[in-house]
């Protein structure tokens, strides 16, 4: 049955209040903006450890206080030669913990005593910069080295003389982030901390500023 001419002009007027309110849920939409929270270590090391480092060191500017650039962890997993599948597993691991997709390490060249050929996947790493960065060490200081069976503190000879600290964890179960009945074997990892620090000295004052527990 054909419309009149006042059905199709009801027709037309409820089509143009739909995109009209289709219009101003998007517009709605639209001005939606996602409250960015502020990273906790990051706030303390300007406010508490950088005064502290200017104090202790005597520098002149803000800018020549030391600070962490970024945090490095790898793996090697070197059973991956005979079972591939290791390898899934620790990139899951490291993507749990860090919240961050890893990069598989592989193979530079053949070795025949260790059945290893060049390509083959053998390890995991993982940089993490800025929000990230000071996210995971905020994790690792407060949940993570608690955690770790006979803790005694971490050693203070492990600084490579240009400022930088690697640790080297035992077990992967300390983090929170891992579900130990999902896991298939117990792996390690390193942890490397870069600094802009020129000695260990100053290197140790910044990563001790955090809240690292060293030995004493």
């Amino acid at each position: 049955m054909a419309k009149s001419k006042e059905d199709r002009k009801k027709d037309s007027e409820v089509a143009a209040k739909q995109a009209k309110g289709k219009k101003g849920k998007d517009a709605k939409d639209t001005n939606f903006k996602e409250e960015k929270v502020p990273v906790r270590l990051l706030e303390f090391y300007r406010t508490k450890i950088v005064p502290e480092l200017i104090k202790k060191h005597g520098y002149k500017n803000v800018m020549q206080a030391p600070k962490l650039t970024k945090i490095v962890l790898n793996s090697g997993v070197g059973q991956a030669v005979v079972d591939p599948k290791l390898i899934d597993a620790t990139v899951k691991d490291f993507e749990a913990i860090t919240g961050q997709k890893p990069t598989v390490v592989k193979a530079k060249k053949s070795v025949s005593n260790f059945k290893l050929r060049e390509g083959m996947n053998i390890g995991v790493r993982v940089t993490l910069r800025n929000d990230r960065m000071y996210e995971f060490l905020d994790r690792f200081i407060n949940v993570s080295i608690p955690r770790v069976r006979d803790f005694r503190g971490l050693p203070d000879k492990s600084f490579d003389g240009r400022g930088n600290y690697s640790m080297g964890v035992k077990e992967q179960i300390i983090f929170p982030e891992i579900n130990v009945d999902g896991i298939t074997r117990i792996t390690g990892m390193d942890i490397t901390f870069v600094t802009t620090a020129k000695t260990d000295e100053e290197a140790y004052d910044l990563l001790k500023g955090f809240g690292i527990p060293f030995t004493k």
